[in-house]
C-alpha cells in the first residue's frame, strides 16, 4: 500500500501502485469500476465519481465561471450602489467649492453673503417656525424661498445648501427670532 496525504489526513490506496488498474478509489477508498485520474490536493490520483468534484482541475475551471458570475454580481451591486450614491448626491448637494451654480438660482454671496450663524441655528429655526405656527411649507411660501433652502437650514447645512444672509434676515425678521451672531 502507499500513503497519500489529502487535505491533512493519510489515506491509504489498495489500488495498483503503477497507476491505474485498481478498483478502489484512492481517495475514500471505496470500490468502483469507474475511476478516473484526477488532481486532489497536489497529487495525482484515481478517484471514484462520489470523489471526482475534488478535482483540482474541475474546481479552478468550476470556479472561473463562478468567478465571471460573482464578479459581474459584484460589478452589479456596485453600479447599483453608485447609483444610490449619485441620486443621494443630486438631491442633497454638498458644496464643492463652486459656488457658480448657486449664484444661478439667486444668491451671489457678494451681495448676500451668510452671516455666522448661532449654534444649533437648525433647531432654534425649526422651534421658532412651529411656535409661530406655521409648515414649512406655508413659511417658505410666505417668503417666497424654496422649501428645501428651509429645510438645509433647520438640518444645519445653510452654507452646504447656498443660502443667502438675506434669507436669514427675512426668517429672523418674519419668526422674531437670532439666528446670526
Amino acid at each position: 500500500m502507499r500513503q497519500i496525504l489529502t487535505y491533512g489526513m493519510a489515506k491509504y490506496s489498495t489500488g495498483s501502485s503503477g497507476g491505474g488498474g485498481g478498483t478502489n478509489c484512492e481517495l475514500c477508498g471505496a470500490e468502483s469500476d469507474s475511476l478516473r485520474r484526477a488532481q486532489v490536493a497536489g497529487a495525482e490520483l484515481e478517484v471514484c465519481p462520489d470523489c471526482a468534484p475534488h478535482d483540482d482541475a474541475q474546481k479552478r475551471s468550476g470556479s472561473r465561471g463562478g468567478s465571471r458570475s460573482q464578479d459581474r454580481e459584484q460589478n452589479d451591486e456596485r453600479s447599483r450602489k453608485q447609483k444610490a450614491a449619485q441620486n443621494v448626491a443630486k438631491a442633497n448637494p454638498v458644496w464643492d467649492s463652486d459656488s457658480e451654480h448657486w449664484e444661478k438660482e439667486g444668491t451671489n454671496y457678494d451681495d448676500d453673503p451668510l452671516p455666522y450663524l448661532v449654534s444649533d441655528y437648525g433647531s432654534v429655526l425649526a422651534e421658532a417656525r412651529q411656535e409661530a405656527g406655521y409648515q414649512r411649507e406655508e413659511l417658505a411660501e410666505e417668503l417666497g424661498v424654496p422649501e428645501k433652502d428651509l429645510l438645509a437650514i433647520e438640518q444645519g447645512r445653510a452654507t452646504q445648501a447656498g443660502v443667502g444672509g438675506g434669507l436669514i434676515d427675512a426668517l429672523e425678521e418674519t419668526l422674531d427670532v437670532s439666528l446670526a451672531e
